[in-house]
């Protein structure tokens, strides 16, 4: 495995943002993590299991990983007013990847990876023409209906407080984590725009935003999911939604719950990952050779 993460921080816009960053030298595409509510960058370098961190695996296939706390998180929290406007988050993240990029090489390009509510950026973030021309997308823990547990509890849910079992509902069945990501290690605050993102998502972005990437999607479900409905059907209906991408594909995970990025599981779901990002890569080093 590569060495450990560095944190940065850098200023977008006058705000700053920082994240979590594992380089290669030589880094054939750049993978930018977007992580889901309540929680941090960390969530892309498992506590206590470097094998299972997604930013360790990255740089050792050769990819530079860049794990952002999203806008209203981790440095940028204080700044939580200036992000109500989704085009400014949008421009806060991208602004964060090109100054912590810099001068550095972006091989192929720029491949999204999105969790959960980080889903909504990552997005947005795909279909901007300040991104370019993104190499590809990876969701995970997201839907277009809520599971039949979640309903009740996500109705409850607000910007100051967090309804009574929410965390089984996203930590269930606890034996498919390691016990040190169990603690409350991850979480972090919320920010308040995002009980605004949460209440328009599967109604009225998701399908709407989906509908403008351009770029191959993957759409990988967990087979414990209990946010959303996970069924083949309810997957399918996901991937149907990119009408305008040039490649979609649905990647089940087996003994897997919401969590991807830090259950047992994560090792092989971030070599299926990077698996598809070599393929996205290898197709956009083909048609500029060609």
């Amino acid at each position: 495995m590569s060495s450990a993460p560095r944190p940065r921080v850098v200023l977008a816009d006058g705000v700053p943002m920082s994240a979590l960053v594992a380089s290669a030298p030589a880094p054939r595409a750049v993978i930018v993590a977007v992580h889901g509510g309540a929680t941090s960058a960390a969530y892309f370098d498992c506590p206590g299991h470097p094998e299972l961190s997604l930013l360790r695996a990255a740089a050792a296939d050769g990819y530079t990983a860049i794990a952002l706390d999203r806008p209203g998180y981790g440095a940028s929290a204080f700044y939580h007013d200036d992000m109500t406007e989704a085009e400014r988050r949008v421009g806060f993240a991208l602004g964060a990847v090109d100054k912590i990029l810099g001068e550095s090489s972006r091989g192929a390009g720029l491949f999204l990876l999105a969790h959960s509510a980080g889903c909504e950026l990552a997005l947005r973030m795909a279909v901007d023409e300040r991104a370019g021309d993104v190499l590809g997308v990876e969701l995970s823990g997201t839907g277009l209906r809520y599971g039949e547990a979640a309903k009740a509890i996500i109705s409850e849910a607000t910007a100051t407080s967090r309804p009574a079992g929410l965390r089984d509902l996203l930590w269930q069945p606890t034996g498919l984590y390691p016990p040190e990501v169990l603690t409350g290690g991850l979480s972090a605050p919320g920010a308040p725009y995002e009980a605004d993102v949460t209440a328009n998502w599967p109604r009225r972005d998701f399908g709407e935003i989906a509908g403008r990437v351009t770029a191959p999607v993957e759409f990988s479900v967990a087979d414990h999911e209990r946010v959303w409905e996970s069924t083949s059907q309810a997957a399918q209906a996901v991937a149907a939604l990119f009408t305008s991408s040039r490649r979609v594909v649905v990647n089940e995970m087996a003994d897997s719950g919401h969590n991807l990025s830090v259950g047992w599981s994560a090792g092989e779901y971030h070599r299926r990952v990077l698996s598809f990002v070599d393929e996205c890569a290898t197709a956009r080093e083909e048609l500029e050779a060609g």
